[in-house]
């Protein structure tokens, strides 16, 4: 999800992102509140996009679409202050709406060599909880002219599990209109999988900190084996998130893993970075 995703995945940006989190933990949290709330007006909120790479091929398959705040003082925050910053301050429905809508925006801009790249959007808990919000995310796809065909929509294991219910009625929704479903960060904590079976998903993605480990920890190993292996036999295709290194990539693939992202190949860019990144193949 962007919240941890965009803290993981940093690229070249991660030692100042990492220096300005550390220092603003020392700013009053009421300021920040009142900063995010400029923030969307002052077009500070902006967005990047991870490339993922099928792991037997070199060339982009889709992105997966990010937060960044680019604050006027303290220069880029990560996700992890603005989604927390958010939290407190009950500001997560417009600041997850203006990065569904930024994100569609631009990736409908794209040119016809990105035709077959799939976008995958971050959709929260706080969405969940809308009556309404399948209704206006499904009419902000429809205008943006990004085809729902190519569209998969996110929701992090911790967002999911907060109404399980819920979850799966607005993802089998999703799915009925078009779009795919991906459940996000796996790996974070639930111990109980049998939840799974009852939710109507076509992605899973294993989270940053299983990949990373995967190369140095055998018991971490046995878990990504246990979780491809359970996603395959649902019909999942697996993605894993954080990949550093091509030890990492090569234990991934050799498990039965699909997809991957992370600083190997690329950290967010931007969508003339990520159309320049294409065109060189």
């Amino acid at each position: 999800g962007a919240a941890l995703a965009d803290a993981r995945q940093g690229g070249g940006e991660g030692i100042r992102i990492f220096s300005a989190e550390k220092r603003s933990r020392q700013l009053d949290a009421d300021q920040l509140e009142t900063d995010l709330r400029l923030a969307l007006h002052r077009g500070e909120i902006g967005i990047v996009f991870q490339p993922q790479y099928p792991v037997y091929d070199h060339r982009i398959s889709g992105v997966e679409a990010l937060a960044r705040w680019n604050h006027p003082i303290y220069g880029p925050l990560g996700a992890g202050i603005l989604f927390g910053t958010a939290e407190r301050s009950d500001y997560m429905l417009p600041l997850s709406a203006h990065i569904q809508a930024e994100a569609l925006r631009q990736a409908a801009a794209w040119p016809s060599a990105l035709s077959n790249l799939r976008l995958s959007i971050n959709v929260t808990a706080a969405d969940i909880s809308q009556p309404g919000f399948m209704v206006d995310f499904l009419g902000q796809v429809d205008r943006s002219g990004f085809p729902r065909s190519r569209l998969t929509v996110e929701i992090t294991e911790s967002g999911l599990i907060q109404d399980v219910d819920a979850a799966a009625a607005l993802l089998t929704a999703l799915r009925s209109e078009g779009l795919a479903v991906a459940i996000d960060d796996f790996g974070t904590g639930y111990s109980s999988l049998a939840y799974l079976k009852g939710l109507p998903l076509d992605y899973l993605k294993i989270d940053s900190s299983l990949a990373q480990d995967i190369a140095g920890s055998a018991r971490d190993r046995i878990i990504v084996r246990g979780v491809i292996h359970m996603a395959k036999s649902l019909g999942l295709n697996v993605i894993a998130e954080g990949v550093e290194t091509e030890q990492q990539l090569d234990l991934l693939a050799r498990e039965g893993c699909d997809y991957y992202q992370g600083f190997l190949r690329s950290a967010g860019v931007s969508s003339p970075e990520l159309i320049s990144l294409v065109l060189q193949g």
